[in-house]
């Protein structure tokens, strides 16, 4: 859930071959509903659905908003705080991410954008403060239960990690409720698919290439399931021919590297395949030879 600027929340409807792409922004992207319907009404329900569920997801856990929940959580770090079932689940998520990633993908490292600021510049942190802040990082100084959670004073968590991809899932759910007609949900890049398009046919959906020059997209077949893309198209640092990736060892606080500038992952679930993507990239240059390992379907541009 990248920083954003307050945008006028409205979901926008326009005809699409068999149906019709209902549109808005949120979590600093433009998301769309591609439903395959003639029945025009009932798109309009289920972008307005989808929309709401992600403005609501946005509010709850952007670190960005000060009221959210996640932004409560970090303000009371060293206090105990009053959490709900979907944040507990939202936690565990975590922890399993953890505990596959070896420590690798550790959603309190977001602390360390204190030093970091991608912006595109060549302003590198110094290692003073860099170092200064990994005292803050370490999923095991977190503790939780159903009902509460807490960390050591000075912590700060992150759920931007996987927060538009959750979004993605929510909204397939919600959506498969309402009608039994074929969908796909895109936030970003991120995407999964419900029901099956007429004659079968799958989905063509094309992935930006992050390069500084412009090139054209990579075009993924889809026919189910979901994918999600992580890079460092627009979050990056680049000093004397060096070009630093968001993507941070939290062992050392720096960037990883000789990672690939984009990895695009299928998996069933669109929260599975982004943590996946990620993953990937903390594999440095074993990026590709970690998803071949695991039998992964990826792109990778480098």
């Amino acid at each position: 859930m990248s920083k954003h600027r307050p945008v006028e929340r409205a979901v926008k409807c326009q005809p699409r071959g068999e149906g019709f792409t209902l549109s808005f922004f949120s979590m600093a992207s433009l998301c769309e509903v591609l439903v395959e319907t003639q029945d025009e009404k009932l798109a309009l329900e289920m972008g307005q659905v989808a929309a709401d569920e992600a403005w609501r997801i946005e509010d709850k856990y952007s670190r960005y908003n000060k009221s959210s929940l996640c932004s409560k959580m970090n303000a009371k770090a060293g206090e105990v705080v009053q959490i709900d079932s979907e944040t507990y689940q939202l936690l565990e998520f975590a922890h399993q991410c953890y505990e596959m990633s070896e420590g690798a993908f550790d959603i309190t490292s977001g602390i360390l954008r204190k030093a970091w600021h991608f912006d595109g510049s060549d302003n590198i942190p110094s290692k003073e403060s860099v170092e200064a802040l990994l005292k803050f990082v370490g999923w095991h100084h977190i503790n939780y239960s159903l009902e509460t959670f807490s960390m050591n004073k000075g912590m700060e968590i992150d759920f931007g990690g996987f927060g538009k991809e959750y979004a993605v899932d929510r909204a397939i759910l919600l959506l498969s409720i309402m009608a039994n007609v074929p969908f796909l949900v895109n936030y970003g890049g991120d995407l999964a698919t419900f029901g099956k398009k007429k004659n079968n046919e799958p989905w063509q959906i094309g992935v930006e290439h992050p390069a500084f020059k412009a090139q054209q997209s990579t075009i993924v077949t889809v026919k189910e399931g979901a994918i999600a893309t992580s890079g460092d198209a627009n979050r990056f640092l680049l000093k004397d021919g060096q070009r630093y990736s968001h993507i941070l060892n939290v062992t050392t606080g720096w960037p990883v590297k000789d990672s690939p500038a984009s990895i695009t992952v299928a998996a069933p679930k669109c929260i599975q395949a982004g943590f996946l993507a990620t993953l990937a990239l903390l594999q440095g240059e074993n990026a590709e030879a970690f998803l071949q390992q695991e039998e992964i379907m990826y792109w990778s541009i480098r």
